[in-house]
């Protein structure tokens, strides 16, 4: 039931997506109407050429920035419980094997045990999705904003028209470098593998750079900024560096418990070495 409960909150924030990147396609003006496009899309244009002082480029890189720091706390809030349940992974396995055969009253025990596991560790299986709900609305704004707002593909910013392609694709490579950079780091802080994640890693970033090369360069410089952010924010708030340092430090405690437990159990062992 759990995870079936899980597969039908994914679905529904998948649908959530597709919605939103469906509400249109077309340009959004003061005369646009619809709640979507009027009042959210139309209105982060506003705030994005507020911020440009001149220059439609530097407005994106700000108001990019700017969104990702107010979703600075979910971004943690998510990777903390993230983190938790994947923590609980190798107990939940034991369970599984524990409670393997698939009559209904062995896996109503196992949905018990699963669920008294998650209250002890004080942990929701759930909350590290929930967070995306508000995120994912947020950034789908803010690129059809980019996308559909006139003014906002128009002008210069260094060496780049806005409203075409990187003519030298430095942007669509920075974007598919730090695409690939923050969805590999994320994957480091995981216990076990996971197929599907190993192939997005790969796949996200091909797919940026081939949207890049063919996009205005207006959208390429958002996914640099937005990428190159999240790779930071990565580091900060869930650097798989420290993570793998203390559970190696972890590892060798208990290794260490365990062995003077275990001398504490002999003690003729040790007299035996010291002789």
């Amino acid at each position: 039931m759990k995870k079936y409960n899980r597969i039908i909150l994914m679905a529904g924030l998948l649908a959530l997506v597709v919605l939103l990147s469906a509400c249109g396609t077309g340009d959004v003006d003061a005369n646009s109407t619809g709640i979507w496009s009027r009042y959210i899309i139309y209105y982060f244009g506003e705030a994005i050429q507020a911020l440009s002082f001149g220059s439609v480029g530097v407005g994106i890189i700000l108001f990019t920035i700017i969104i990702r720091i107010i979703l600075m706390p979910l971004m943690h809030f998510q990777t903390k419980s993230m983190r938790k349940t994947q923590e609980l992974q190798p107990k939940i396995k034991a369970l599984q094997q524990k409670y393997a055969s698939r009559d209904q009253e062995t896996q109503a025990k196992l949905q018990a045990e699963t669920k008294k596991l998650y209250a002890e560790h004080n942990v929701n299986p759930y909350a590290g999705c929930l967070p995306l709900v508000v995120q994912m609305p947020v950034m789908i704004a803010l690129y059809q904003s980019i996308l559909r707002v006139p003014a906002l593909r128009q002008g210069q910013f260094m060496w780049l028209d806005l409203s075409a392609p990187d003519p030298y694709f430095i942007l669509p490579i920075l974007a598919a470098i730090f695409t690939f950079a923050s969805t590999y780091l994320s994957s480091m802080s995981q216990l076990e593998s996971n197929p599907s994640t190993k192939i997005m890693t790969f796949f996200m970033p091909v797919m940026i750079f081939v949207m890049g090369m063919n996009l205005a360069s207006g959208l390429s410089l958002y996914w640099v900024v937005s990428n190159a952010f999240q790779t930071v924010q990565t580091l900060l708030i869930n650097n798989p560096f420290k993570i793998r340092q203390e559970r190696a430090e972890e590892a060798r405690r208990i290794r260490q418990k365990e062995r003077a437990l275990e001398r504490a159990k002999n003690p003729k062992k040790k007299q035996k070495r010291k002789k």
